[in-house]
């Protein structure tokens, strides 16, 4: 199946600089490029990494109670400078407080942690059998109660989604997914577009292997530009968020030196060739819960 582009008129006039927003089905402004934090030690490294971060301009931050360093985008949040409505901040419920019923507390104990009066997007991090429709409803109440500014979901495939779509009152807002050119995904990407369900990318330099596939280096040397460059530049033209994840200063910017070039169609097409459906994390079709 051919992955269809989204027209550039709709999606490239809006992608010109770090402040630039995708807008969700329920009105919530989201920044197309945001920062990644999984596996970045909690306490002052990671407080480092997110100032730095919102220094050069970012406005977005994606953790998870997974990754064990909330507190910290917390403490980064609360002493960067900004008023907390100048900045998007994702966390998501893990699969043990699924399992637990517990989804509703697991939220509170996040706020607490980061010391936050509200997240602007909470997702529901895997789709855990018997388990993720009774979480999505608690998350439709966070979401009912102003505690979150937009809800979603993460790792779902269309049949996850159709079944919440068939047992919820609400569609997901966000699908956090791995997207990557070796992992487009067209029958999920057309699904969330029908549903107007904002794609978003989790993984999208395939843990660091994009910047050795020849065809993104042959792109990128055209373009004057790096791989990683290149390939997030890929995922925005696609109409997808993304947050790749750095700590270091020098690639946190360069990530972010997006927004000055656009790939030609024929250049998105080269790119979209590359899908081979392989995946570089776990499958949520077969993940282990």
């Amino acid at each position: 199946m051919t992955l269809q582009i989204l027209p550039f008129q709709l999606t490239l006039s809006h992608m010109r600089s770090l402040k630039d927003h995708a807008t969700l089905s329920n009105g919530v402004n989201m920044p197309w490029l945001g920062l990644g934090v999984y596996l970045i030690p909690d306490g002052p490294p990671i407080v480092d990494v997110i100032h730095h971060a919102i220094d050069a301009g970012y406005r977005s931050i994606d953790t998870a109670s997974f990754y064990q360093n909330e507190a910290g985008v917390g403490q980064a949040v609360n002493t960067c400078g900004l008023a907390r409505e100048e900045l998007f901040v994702t966390t998501k419920v893990w699969n043990d407080d699924l399992r637990q019923a517990r989804t509703l507390d697991a939220f509170e104990e996040s706020l607490d942690r980061m010391q936050l009066d509200y997240v602007d997007l909470y997702l529901v991090h895997w789709p855990v059998p018997g388990k993720f429709v009774a979480a999505w409803k608690a998350l439709e109440e966070i979401y009912e109660r102003g505690r979150a500014k937009a809800i979603g979901v993460s790792n779902f495939t269309v049949q996850h989604l159709e079944v919440l779509q068939q047992n919820s009152e609400m569609i997901p807002m966000v699908n956090q997914v791995e997207f990557h050119p070796y992992l487009i995904q067209p029958r999920l990407k057309a699904f969330c577009a029908q549903k107007n369900i904002q794609l978003e990318a989790w993984s999208p330099l395939m843990q660091g292997r994009a910047m050795n596939v020849p065809t993104i280096q042959q792109v990128a040397e055209k373009y004057g530009k790096t791989p990683a460059q290149i390939v997030l530049r890929w995922d925005l033209q696609h109409g997808v968020v993304t947050i790749p994840k750095s700590a270091q200063p020098a690639r946190i910017i360069e990530n972010a030196t997006i927004f000055d070039f656009e790939l030609s169609e024929e250049d998105m097409v080269v790119l979209d060739g590359l899908d081979c459906g392989q995946r570089v994390g776990p499958d949520p079709e077969d993940f282990v819960f």
